[in-house]
């Protein structure tokens, strides 16, 4: 059966990793190296909080690990709302800070990482338009996974999916069954490229829409 809609503040809850050389996009490293990763990374959260906060009002930052707060504290701007995340894989992190926002009132929210540069304002209103309608929204990502999923009521059961999935290009496809199987509505947004390889920074440098900061961190040989 279709969830009620929750009532709370429209709300979007970003997740990220304190960014430290060699903890970060690591599958870059053979391109960028770990500093350049590390500034990467610090470039992609500055990007999306500036994203998310003009958007709209009230942004979770979700962190790990659990002593990189100050850390990535400095790349929030006033009034985000900074949390540790909890939990042994990504799943048990989502469902976790998922239940922290809905609990402090959030609701519609949107769940989003830093990995998808493109991902603009106009991505995220049509997100809060289909939640108006669906319970759950999904922006599918390029490698099977996805880059945001918005949800009218804590439905942390769509995190539940076994370890091994995680991480994988099984996420998007085992996410859309746990919906159908809890009778939730689902709408796909636009696919998107997420930030991940060598091969997704090549793609990205030829797309207009990635913003030049960005492309700046990311093209090889030149200095951010």
């Amino acid at each position: 059966m279709s969830a009620t809609a929750h009532r709370g503040t429209p709300a979007i809850l970003v997740m990220a990793k304190a960014p430290r050389p060699g903890t970060v996009k690591t599958r870059l490293h053979p391109l960028l190296g770990p500093l350049r990763c590390a500034e990467l990374q610090a470039g992609l959260i500055r990007h999306t909080l500036e994203l998310t906060t003009l958007r709209i009002p009230r942004t979770y930052l979700a962190y790990a690990p659990a002593d990189g707060g100050d850390t990535i504290g400095t790349a929030a701007p006033a009034g985000v709302r900074l949390r540790l995340q909890r939990g042994e894989d990504l799943g048990q992190r989502l469902a976790a800070a998922v239940a922290d926002a809905f609990a402090d009132g959030a609701g519609p929210l949107l769940v989003i990482g830093t990995d998808a540069p493109t991902l603009t304002g106009d991505h995220l209103t049509a997100a809060f338009t289909a939640l108006e309608s669906h319970d759950v929204v999904l922006g599918p990502a390029l490698d099977g996974g996805y880059y945001l999923i918005g949800l009218r009521a804590p439905h942390t059961s769509l995190f539940a999916l076994d370890a091994d999935v995680w991480s994988t290009d099984r996420v998007l496809r085992a996410t859309r069954c746990a919906a159908r199987r809890e009778g939730m509505s689902v709408e796909l947004l636009c696919p998107l490229r997420d930030l991940d390889t060598p091969e997704d920074a090549t793609a990205l440098l030829a797309d207009p829409a990635l913003p030049a900061p960005i492309a700046a961190l990311i093209r090889p040989g030149e200095a951010p």
